[in-house]
């Protein structure tokens, strides 16, 4: 829909929307839970694929398929004294290994308690005694656990409840084993860095040695303590030294580790490693530093040395947390394998010495995410979601792995994702769409027939009536090139067409993120209904290098971010500034990390649009930002200074014009304090009024006791104040 059609539209959209409604606070959708959606919590499918598990009410409950409903519970949290977090089956659904007392690190990371419960007995035992473990894993035959705790790699053998050290160097800031670093776990979403070969016989393991990358101090106050407490880990920034990597495979029986054969070059990332179906055979990925070459190998296991099968390249850089899964069928002898490299991503069919069979997905869209691999029959059937149809939607197919009979099989509009059963009869559909929050149903894969809804969120659709939300409205708009961008808008639900409205663009612009989807949406939601509910429109906007359709319009934005997103938030604004019933003079536009960017370098580059900004955490320079993320899409300062420098909201400080809201927490361990500092520093030498605001100890997410409160509070005021 183009922006002439939209305004017809919302012409009579507007004249259905007045009815009363209760007012959205701030506390609505930070502490009461006003909004909040039923889910399924710690869903495991069981073996049979005649049940499934989930955690409610600190019980594990067994659900039949053939009912949809809880038929026992299987393990009472409540009568073992133990407050459940999660939990996993071994192999053999023998026992069960229960994660308790979870403490973050950071983003991923943590440190639990754990306990394994067999069933035989009812016997429930703790793992270790030895401190608080990460990551623990069964081993495939259920007779061991893996773990890692202070920097090391321990098994315990169930049947004595021996414990035995893989490694014993671990030290932190200098050595990490079967774990990974600050940077591995933010921008490959990597934490646990081991695994069980498939006859329980070997661990393979990561080791860092981050000795040589540069330590970021946090500086703590801890809620009124005498002096600071400092809180130093290793961060390595653009352009600086990461941690080096060695891959080792521990053998149980010699407790022996032998090293992996990587080569000469250190300074590289190894973003994926898994066993195939060899016990002898280790996968592992290795990327070079730009992110732009892509190698896949097989290790041996006794050796350590390694065969090339596949290797990948791009012009510009490999998503490797988007793309490059990496299957490997039951028959030794193929691999599934994901990549953009035509376009889209898709999947494809290879040898397993890495010749290409076929390409088993193929056209102008994605298949973005692998649900599982039906193998029982004599040609296997992968099950996918894709945007195929419409990129602001995600829909459930299948297709076989010689690429034919293709099949829908998801059934309503918006977004769907899938937790399909183990044999692959039955799945559980989640789906929500704009108007339509989270419904949870369980699907007879065969017919493709609904068995139960198993969560419909009545209560909430209740809700949403009496506050009587703004429905979102689909457009396209004009980017700066004249590329149509997807935006969907929020409007006052007593508009009135012959007034003119302040408008809010709302944007986190990032590569490959989507905000525009015709879905249900969360927290900053409800602040933007609650904005609407006081007269002001809000607009969501993707511009340039957002994802869902395909690889070049994700791309371009490469060597230069910020550049192509903020002419394209300009471009909107202005174009939006000519409805009717928008104020052109009271534009404004906001955002979060990247987010924060954009909006920072909106206001300073676009201030004869723009009349107030905020921005909550924003990077300032790409100089600060972490490595694997940044070089990705800029490649080093050294290479490429301009395109760090140019799109520095700092190197435009003296161009600022209209209002502008700076907010950070101080303990940001991933967007550190230090960007809102030197944005200051360069406002205030170019003698701009602003205003700011810090939380104290409070981490990217400006989460704890009521920040999210005074936050959304804070925000809505000053908006009101200077929009």
């Amino acid at each position: 829909m183009n922006l002439k059609q939209f305004l017809t539209l919302l012409l009579l959209f507007a004249a259905t929307q007045l009815w009363a409604q209760k007012k959205i606070t701030v506390e609505d959708f930070t502490e009461k839970g006003t909004f909040r959606q039923e889910n399924l919590a710690s869903l495991n499918w069981m073996n049979n694929g005649q049940y499934y598990t989930a955690l409610e009410g600190n019980q594990i409950l067994r659900y039949n398929v053939t009912t949809g409903s809880s038929d026992s519970v299987i393990v009472d949290g409540n009568a073992l004294n133990l407050s459940i977090s999660d939990y996993n089956f071994s192999e053999d659904e023998s026992k069960i290994l229960i994660l308790t007392d979870k403490k973050s690190i950071y983003r991923r990371s943590y440190t639990a308690e754990y306990y394994v419960y067999t069933f035989k007995g009812e016997e429930l035992k703790k793992l270790s005694d030895g401190g608080r473990q990460s990551y623990a894993t069964f081993s495939p035959d259920n007779s061991m656990v893996a773990f890692v705790r202070d920097n090391n790699l321990f098994y315990v053998k169930l049947v004595n409840m021996a414990e035995y050290a893989v490694t014993t160097d671990g030290k932190f800031g200098s050595i990490i084993n079967g774990s990974t670093d600050w940077v591995y776990e933010e921008e490959l979403y990597l934490t646990k860095a081991f695994n069980w070969s498939p006859d329980s016989k070997k661990l393979s393991f990561f080791k860092f040695d981050e000795s040589k990358v540069k330590e970021y101090n946090l500086q703590y106050w801890d809620n009124g303590s005498i002096y600071p407490r400092d809180y130093r880990y290793k961060y390595p920034k653009a352009g600086e030294d990461n941690a080096v990597v060695e891959v080792y495979i521990h053998h149980l029986d010699k407790n022996e580790n032998v090293k992996v054969k990587t080569g000469e070059e250190t300074d590289v990332y190894f973003p994926k490693m898994q066993w195939t179906k060899d016990a002898n055979t280790l996968s592992l990925m290795k990327l070079n530093r730009l992110q732009n070459r892509l190698d896949i190998y097989h290790v041996n296991a006794k050796t350590g040395g390694m065969v090339l099968i596949l290797t990948d390249k791009s012009k510009t850089y490999l998503d490797v947390t988007y793309a490059h899964e990496l299957i490997y069928l039951n028959n030794g002898t193929q691999f599934l394998y994901s990549t953009e490299r035509e376009g889209y991503k898709h999947y494809y069919l290879h040898r397993i010495d890495g010749q290409l069979n076929n390409a088993v997905t193929k056209g102008n869209w994605e298949a973005e995410e692998f649900v599982g691999l039906d193998q029982s029959g004599r040609t296997p059937v992968l099950y996918y979601i894709s945007t195929e149809g419409s990129s602001l939607e995600r829909h459930f197919y299948r297709v076989d792995l010689k690429g034919k009979g293709k099949m829908k099989l998801s059934t309503k509009a918006g977004i769907n994702s899938v937790d399909m059963s183990k044999d692959f009869k039955y799945y559980i559909s989640f789906n929500h769409s704009a108007g339509q929050p989270r419904e949870i149903s369980l699907v007879s894969t065969k017919k493709n027939e609904t068995v139960k809804v198993l969560k419909d969120n009545a209560k909430l659709k209740e809700t949403i009536k009496e506050f009587g939300l703004s429905e979102k409205i689909f457009f396209q708009i004009t980017g700066a090139d004249s590329k149509q961008l997807n935006a969907f808008m929020l409007q006052p639900t007593d508009m009135d067409s012959t007034k003119q409205y302040p408008l809010l663009i709302y944007q986190y612009s990032g590569p490959g993120s989507q905000n525009v989807k015709n879905g249900w949406s969360g927290s900053h939601y409800y602040y933007h209904q609650m904005l609407a509910q006081n007269g002001y429109i809000v607009v969501y906007v993707d511009s340039r290098g957002t994802g869902g359709r395909g690889e070049k319009f994700k791309k371009m934005t490469y060597m230069d971010l910020g550049k192509l997103e903020v002419q394209d938030l300009i471009a909107s604004a202005k174009s939006l500034g000519k409805l009717d019933f928008v104020d052109a003079d009271r534009i404004g536009i906001w955002g979060w990390s990247y987010g924060g960017h954009m909006s920072s370098l909106s206001i300073m580059k676009g201030g004869d649009v723009f009349k107030a900004a905020v921005a909550v955490a924003p990077v300032t320079n790409w100089r600060f930002y972490d490595t694997i993320y940044t070089e990705r899409y800029m490649r080093t300062p050294q290479e490429n200074p301009e395109g760090y420098d140019s799109n520095s909201p700092n190197t435009y400080a003296s161009q600022l014009k209209g209002n502008f809201l700076l907010i950070h927490g101080t303990g940001d361990d991933n967007v550190h304090f230090q960007n809102a500092v030197t944005l200051q520093e360069s406002l205030i030498q170019s003698n701009k009024q602003f205003d700011s605001f810090y939380y104290p100890d409070k981490a990217h997410s400006l989460y704890g006791g009521k920040t999210r409160t005074h936050l959304y509070s804070m925000m809505a005021s000053w908006i009101m104040e200077n929009l």
